[in-house]
């Protein structure tokens, strides 16, 4: 018999009920247990669409009825109180990106987590997308040489939908994102430059950030909903080839297409062969073969550590460094300078 952890999630609106709840469902080592949201409309979907799982009224409910762990995706601006109120609760706790909206409140999170002994981590699920495995494993494998530049893109083309507070705005919605992945593959940064564009009273809709890493390398990231000519998704140059990934990781749309590793198996994640990038050496360019993306590997990873089995999938201060380079690139879109780390 496998042991399984009770978890429960926090919000049923596009996060929770897209990216959270068919994973959290989909993990062999969980028992979905419970949804907290007080929506009556939201209620309705969790009756519809979760049979055997209840909803709560508050993450004390669902401790009181044994529940283990929760995942909080709820605007990001409650991130933090909803966390605190699950480490209070003795709750190993998820939370979605952003971790928090500052790096200072982020860091006193980790912290308090620590003191209490609980397992607490961050929904970077885009550590296991499958472009991104696949440039991990061309720089492992020497294809690339040594890498000089990373260019990676999370731009959309839609000027009529400004960001949500859920989201915080783009240079933390998308930003967490591609600032993780940077930091994962070319380790600590030194330096970091940013421009940043809001409308008047709005969050930040498009952002451009250059990042100087510690053993040379030069990642530039760009986030934005109003890119009508969206680049590349991802383009690493390297002194021995350069990778070019077109298209966003696929694992973003099954989900949306009421598709979950549960139904899929070892075919989720897979990528078709017409979305497979391409390595150059010179004007032409050869298919390389996507690794399979793995989303489905993170929930599975929580519960092993709550058990005690294993290590977190990601640990919170990561989390927090990549706040602290966030919350340096609005200091610098702010004063026109490049900040020193």
């Amino acid at each position: 018999m496998i042991e399984r952890v009770k978890f429960g999630l926090v919000g049923y609106g596009t996060g929770g009920r897209v990216f959270h709840a068919p994973l959290i469902a989909s993990a062999e080592n969980i028992d979905f247990v419970g949804v907290v949201t007080t929506s009556e409309e939201r209620r309705a979907q969790i009756s519809e669409e979760l049979p055997g799982v209840t909803a709560y009224d508050s993450i004390a409910a669902l401790a009181a009825d044994g529940v283990q762990a929760v995942a909080i995706s709820t605007p990001a601006a409650t991130h933090a109180a909803l966390a605190y109120e699950a480490i209070a609760a003795g709750l190993a706790v998820v939370v979605d990106k952003p971790f928090a909206l500052d790096a200072e409140t982020a860091r006193k999170l980790v912290t308090t987590a620590e003191e209490a002994g609980v397992p607490l981590t961050v929904y970077q699920n885009r550590r296991w997308d499958s472009d991104l495995l696949t440039i991990r494993k061309l720089m492992e494998n020497g294809s690339l040489g040594t890498v000089r530049r990373f260019e990676s893109r999370m731009e959309r083309w839609a000027p009529d939908r400004l960001p949500k507070d859920a989201g915080g705005g783009t240079l933390l919605d998308f930003g967490s994102h591609l600032v993780d992945q940077a930091l994962q593959l070319h380790g600590p940064a030194t330096r970091v430059y940013a421009e940043v564009h809001g409308p008047d009273g709005g969050l930040d809709d498009d952002f451009f950030l250059a990042l100087h890493h510690e053993n040379g390398v030069e990642s530039h990231l760009w986030g934005s909903w109003r890119q009508a000519g969206p680049g590349p998704r991802f383009r690493v140059s390297g002194t021995a080839g350069t990778y070019i990934s077109a298209l966003l990781d696929c694992q973003e749309d099954m989900l949306k297409a009421g598709r979950s590793p549960a139904k899929l198996g070892d075919r989720w994640g897979v990528e078709p062969e017409h979305r497979w990038g391409h390595l150059f050496r010179g004007a032409t360019g050869a298919p390389v073969e996507s690794c399979r993306g793995r989303w489905d590997t993170f929930y599975p990873a929580v519960a092993s550590a709550v058990l005690g089995e294993g290590p977190l999938p990601v640990d919170p201060w990561d989390s927090v460094r990549a706040m602290e380079i966030l919350d340096a690139a609005r200091t610098s879109a702010t004063q026109g300078v490049a900040v020193t780390l």
